[in-house]
């Protein structure tokens, strides 16, 4: 019989960080995290206890914690999540915040503004950019029918309406155009060195098919013009390396006023720009 505390202790030993130690133990005996801090004396029953190994030891193996606990909180939101879709990051709150921030101020005149997430995943940028400007009409694209499934799933839980639409990038929007598009979309090498720590989470949404990090990237800025309207801005996320580069590319399709924005570690994460005319 083991006590709650030396189950968190196996799990500090198998270099688990307290949260995601105590996060699993609080998803696999059903109580708040606080409880667990306050009964660190209570037994657990060996089948449980063995459970809660099995998860550390998945934990330690690099798999999420959201993809073992089957959620993950984003923006203010609860969203399920899976292994079909990536495990939403904190970084990608930045785009949500810039997004808002717009729809607030430079959009704030629209009284319907159309705004679309290309590469949606679990539905997370959507999702928060419905729940923070309630105006809006949210569409959101994925290639993949699995990660649509979860995201659909999340958007009915929440309440919050959004349009969910299988496709690559620009290819299911049709009218109207949109006010402001957003993407958080592959941008990773194929050499990448952090690849070996994501290899849980899905690939396709990591890496563009050509293994080029920018492939993406392109295809997005390239394709802008048949659905975003004038004045619209696209907003994208990517490799804090890469701000230049994408900078470069927004400038040469004729955005103006490109601009960053950083993420909680000072990195620039995020470029956008608005599209000439409106």
């Amino acid at each position: 019989m083991a006590r709650i505390d030396e189950l968190l202790a196996e799990a500090r030993a198998l270099g688990l960080a307290r949260y995601d130690a105590q996060a699993l133990a609080s998803h696999g005996l059903q109580r708040p995290r606080a409880w667990l801090l306050a009964h660190g004396d209570e037994v657990v029953d060996p089948i449980t206890a063995q459970q809660l190994r099995a998860l550390f030891q998945r934990r330690a193996d690099g798999e999420p914690v959201a993809y073992l606990t089957g959620w993950r909180g984003f923006h203010g939101l609860e969203l399920r999540v899976t292994p079909a879709v990536l495990d939403p990051r904190p970084d990608t709150e930045t785009l949500v915040d810039w997004a808002l921030d717009i729809l607030a101020g430079e959009l704030a005149a629209l009284a319907v503004p159309q705004v679309a997430d290309l590469g949606t995943g679990s539905g997370a940028i959507a999702l928060a950019v419905a729940h923070g400007c309630p105006r809006a009409v949210l569409r959101a694209v994925d290639a993949s029918a699995a990660a649509l499934a979860v995201a659909q799933d999340n958007g009915q839980r929440l309440g919050l309406p959004v349009q969910w639409l299988h496709g690559s990038w620009w290819q299911p929007l049709g009218p109207p155009r949109v006010q402001l598009a957003l993407s958080n979309p592959p941008y990773l090498a194929a050499t990448d060195p952090h690849l070996p720590a994501l290899r849980h989470e899905p690939q396709a949404a990591l890496v563009p098919t050509s293994g080029d990090a920018l492939a993406d990237l392109r295809l997005i800025v390239a394709g802008a013009p048949a659905c975003l309207a004038a004045g619209g801005w696209l907003l994208l996320e990517h490799g804090f390396e890469q701000a230049d580069a994408v900078a470069a590319l927004l400038r040469e399709a004729g955005f103006e006023a490109v601009a960053h924005r950083h993420d909680l570690a000072g990195h620039r994460r995020c470029t956008g720009g608005r599209r000439p005319g409106g």
